[in-house]
């Protein structure tokens, strides 16, 4: 009781916490309440900050071709084949192909996800890829669909497919990231095979309809008897369930090189299984803020000192949490390498 009591002391966080992009039911005793979320607590927040991003995305509905939001409005993610100019594609992929740079990689099962900061030091010398992330078209993509007008985070990532035998890839099961729109983007840099962990979307799956809805209520309910990213509020589909929300069968997203797919990751994705060890070179951008804020803009990260620098920043907090004992860093160092340099056996 008396831990129950000294826990309890943090409910005005809690609650506070509310009307932000907290999602974890097992770090917040309000948002993981099962009486609370079966009256509807969970279910409310989900609604609540899809209609605010329908209204912000209204105000970026220019940034992006009709076409494009059509797509997206039907799908949940907007695919652009042959995104790059012929030329600024070469260049962008011999850019990637070449840096070295310092690499932080997290396992996850057998797979290995690296990651290069596109930070001012490596835009500098990429001019290729500066001019790529500059890009209207691809700014306004991706700002549309994380329904801010935001500076994304944006990396060269590497997902590297059974690199051991350990258990398997916890990506690969269809989750929606988060209870409300988000976005993540790749822009391919090698044609993906359909057996070597495409990337994965159920088209239709980032609408809250009444089904959808009543999902997550269910979940939220369930939450504490989940699996641990479930608990987190990352919630994995059990079988049955697209079809109990009406909704299709996964599209694997088998594409060429200079294809761009950008997605509200609360809809239901995953990374596709890999028939045999494969790897996946892409640019990989990154949005998300409290869902709850009116306003589109006033973007902190803007700022000319700022700018370009929220990996290398978040990297270090977290090696700082470490340092003191309040947590483990999941991103490790893996020194200075390319984007294909081959991962190295044991951890960092």
């Amino acid at each position: 009781m008396a831990v129950t009591g000294v826990r309890w002391l943090l409910a005005p966080l809690w609650a506070a916490q509310i009307f932000t992009s907290a999602k974890s039911f097992c770090d917040n005793g309000i948002l993981g309440s099962e009486r609370l979320n079966r009256k509807g607590l969970h279910a409310w927040r989900c609604a609540l900050a899809q209609r605010m991003a329908d209204r912000r995305r209204l105000r970026l509905q220019d940034r992006v071709a009709p076409e494009d939001r059509a797509a997206f409005a039907r799908d949940g993610f907007v695919l652009k084949r042959d995104f790059l100019p012929p030329s600024l594609f070469r260049r962008v992929r011999a850019e990637v192909e070449a840096y070295v740079a310092p690499a932080r990689e997290m396992k996850q099962g057998d797979a290995v996800t690296r990651r290069i900061a596109l930070d001012p030091d490596a835009l500098a010398a990429m001019p290729a890829c500066a001019e790529m992330v500059r890009l209207p078209e691809f700014q306004g993509l991706i700002r549309y669909v994380a329904s801010f007008d935001v500076e994304p985070i944006v990396y060269v990532q590497t997902v590297f497919a059974q690199v051991d035998d350990a258990a398997t890839d916890p990506q690969t099961a269809l989750h929606a990231d988060c209870f409300h729109p988000s976005l993540k983007a790749w822009l391919f840099l090698q044609d993906v095979a359909e057996d070597a962990g495409p990337f994965v979307y159920v088209p239709g799956s980032h609408r809250h309809t009444p089904r959808r809805l009543a999902w997550e209520k269910r979940m939220s309910v369930e939450a504490s008897r989940l699996d641990r990213l479930s608990a987190r509020g990352s919630f994995r589909l059990k079988t049955g369930d697209l079809k109990r929300m009406r909704l299709p069968e996964p599209q694997k997203f088998a594409v060429s090189a200079n294809t761009l797919v950008a997605a509200d990751t609360s809809g239901f994705h995953a990374r596709g299984a890999s028939a045999r060890p494969s790897v996946r070179i892409e640019i990989w951008a990154y949005a998300r803020r409290n869902p709850f804020l009116p306003f589109v803009g006033v973007d902190p990260w803007a700022l000319a000192p700022l700018k370009h620098r929220q990996a290398p920043l978040f990297w270090g907090a977290l090696d700082v949490l470490e340092r003191f004992g309040l947590g483990r860093s999941p991103w490790r160092k893996a020194g200075r390498i390319t984007a294909a340099t081959p991962v190295a056996t044991g951890e960092g």
